[in-house]
């Protein structure tokens, strides 16, 4: 039975400390869209989304009206387009005509975000593929919803060093093609990727899913560090208990909103990405529970132990209210999107390096870093190789969504807008690693990767 206290207690998280469900995002498989076509394939798309998803954004408004939960973003995730397109793709301008497609419907229904023009690589790339690469950054200069990831290693197969070659390359490219260098605000590199992301820009829908999936992201970092406020000085087991407490409630309200979704729309209920996923909004800040937690300014010595505790409990606390949690699940530590982050980088407490350190044991990786525009392709990949080495050897998902910001220095501010904020330009290494990035093939997987 629900305790009259419970109902208050979960108003006062969505009307004072920024609760919400940051996104239902629905998967669709289109797999069975694929042809000897592109101009079929690229029909065939645009139906099978208007058929899956026609009502999704106007079922997530009658859920927020029904049960006063805010829902941030409604979002569609498909198969990998590098492999929806290999049958018939002869071109990169073939994959951008996909690209357009996935972005027309994306409008047409009314969604933030289509995420899944993506290629999952890591032991090495077809023709189709190389050809999928070249057209990355025609096709964000050409669409404004689509999202694309490329996923270039893993724990199983090790790393295509090829592919973060090439991923360098693109994240350059890309940047001098779309204005203030968005277009590198929809594109990341992740090593062990998950299938049920339901968080851009990585999301894509996994040949492994079924034919269309909801699956939920919650958020809820406001929560937990008003919470905190209240136990200030606690012992570490008070800390953590609390924690795992407030996860717990957070996740069940996601639960809630993911099932309701799934019934309202006919679809299966997939996962609850549980991730204390930030926004520039004032008081919804994961830098403000580490400083909550004790330190001083994110980066400071702990900084790595406080969020690997933070990162735990909220994954216990989340799995004893959902059977189905998945996706990414954690601490999102981006710099734009928080103000806190943002904040401890321009008081010379973070670094890229020290933001490395962090990847080790929170959800993803460097997320919405921006550098100087004059940064090497192949430093780029060296970051991007840094962040798969620490997901493959660690059997956990990490990813780079850096920008190279076109003319950015060191020191300046650059404004992305809406949830994407504004970020700081952070220096990189000066020395180099080219010819490092440019030697061929790949790094094996780790010898623990042997488990069979």
């Amino acid at each position: 039975m629900t305790d009259i206290s419970e109902v208050l207690e979960t108003n006062r998280m969505i009307v004072e400390e920024n609760l919400d469900v940051r996104t239902i995002t629905m998967g669709v498989s289109l797999l069975d869209t694929c042809g000897s076509s592109v101009d079929a394939i690229c029909r065939r798309i645009r139906e099978k989304l208007l058929k899956y998803a026609r009502k999704l954004v106007a079922t997530g408004e009658e859920i927020e009206r029904d049960f006063g939960v805010p829902i941030i973003n409604k979002r569609i995730s498909v198969t990998p387009a590098a492999v929806v397109g290999a049958s018939c793709c002869r071109k990169a301008s073939d994959f951008v005509k996909i690209a357009r497609t996935m972005d027309a419907a994306a409008k047409e229904l009314g969604v933030n975000f289509i995420g899944g023009y993506s290629a999952i690589l890591s032991k090495g790339m077809t023709d189709a593929d190389r050809l999928f690469f070249d057209s990355i950054p025609a096709a964000l200069a050409a669409t404004s919803r689509v999202c694309s990831s490329v996923n270039v290693g893993s724990t199983k197969s090790g790393i295509d060093m090829d592919a973060v070659r090439l991923m360098g390359e693109k994240v350059v490219e890309t940047a001098r093609r779309t204005p203030n260098s968005i277009g590198c605000a929809k594109l990341v590199a992740l090593c062990n990727a998950p299938d049920d992301n339901p968080f851009m820009a990585g999301a894509f829908h996994g040949i492994s899913e079924g034919e269309a999936v909801i699956n939920v992201g919650v958020s809820g970092p406001g929560v937990v560090n008003h919470v905190l406020k209240s136990i200030r000085g606690a012992d570490f087991e008070t800390l953590c208990e609390t924690i795992k407490r407030t996860a717990f409630k957070i996740t069940r309200v996601g639960q809630l909103v993911a099932q309701e979704a799934s019934r309202r729309l006919g679809v299966p209920f997939g996962i609850i990405d549980l991730s204390l996923a930030p926004t520039p909004a004032v008081g919804d800040s994961v830098a403000d529970i580490l400083r909550e937690i004790g330190l001083e300014q994110p980066g400071a010595p702990g900084t790595t132990a406080a969020l690997a505790l933070l990162n735990d409990q909220v994954k216990k606390g989340g799995v004893m209210a959902s059977s189905y949690v998945g996706g990414l699940s954690g601490a999102f530590i981006p710099v734009s999107e928080d103000r806190g982050m943002i904040a401890a980088v321009e008081a010379g407490a973070l670094s890229i390096e020290k933001l490395e350190a962090m990847t080790c044991v929170c959800s993803v990786g460097l997320d919405m870093i921006a550098v100087p525009g004059d940064t090497s392709a192949a430093t780029i990949a060296g970051i991007i190789a840094d962040e798969a080495a620490i997901g493959m050897v660690n059997q956990k998902t990490t990813a780079v969504r850096i920008i190279p910001v076109k003319g950015g220095k060191v020191g300046d501010m650059v404004e992305f807008g809406g949830l994407l904020g504004h970020a700081p330009v952070m220096e990189v290494s000066k020395f180099s690693c080219e010819a490092m990035i440019g030697r061929r093939g790949r790094i094996p997987a780790p010898i623990h990767s042997f488990r069979n």
